[in-house]
């Protein structure tokens, strides 16, 4: 379970190191595989292989008939990039890639569970903002009873 936030910095090349506490997870679960896609929120998700392929068999099903579902299956299935950590835990994140989500240098790696989310440092930040501003107002009905 990948959980937490990271302040990270892309190399020249566009890499990314993989924090050390997330390595050992990732070699044993999927040997390194990763796949990158674009999340329509403006950052991209970072997906170890074996939980993407679900997802991958799901959008592939739907309908391309439909519109909504065919938009979906473009933005996720067809900027999908599997990629590899090499032996120092670095993953190279495509020009495409990096320009949709405004990758620069600053990042911010976000664990949500079973996979990462990967943002711009000042769009995350915007993001955080939003996000408590949202948080003011009333809250899901699922979130009734809800405490931590």
């Amino acid at each position: 379970m990948f959980q937490g936030a990271a302040q990270l910095n892309l190399d020249g090349k566009g890499r990314l190191a993989i924090p050390a506490r997330y390595r050992d997870e990732l070699l044993s679960t999927c040997a390194g595989n990763l796949v990158l896609t674009i999340d329509t929120d403006g950052c991209l998700l970072v997906y170890p292989e074996p939980e993407w392929l679900p997802i991958c068999d799901k959008l592939n099903k739907l309908s391309s008939f439909n519109p909504r579902s065919r938009a979906l299956q473009r933005l996720l299935v067809g900027h999908a990039e599997n990629v590899v950590m090499d032996s120092v835990g670095r993953v190279l994140i495509s020009p495409v890639l990096r320009n949709y989500a405004a990758l620069d240098k600053n990042v911010m790696l976000i664990g949500q569970g079973n996979k990462f989310e990967l943002w711009d440092d000042v769009k995350w930040q915007a993001q955080q903002q939003a996000a408590l501003l949202l948080m003011s107002g009333d809250l899901p009905s699922e979130l009734e009873g809800f405490s931590l």
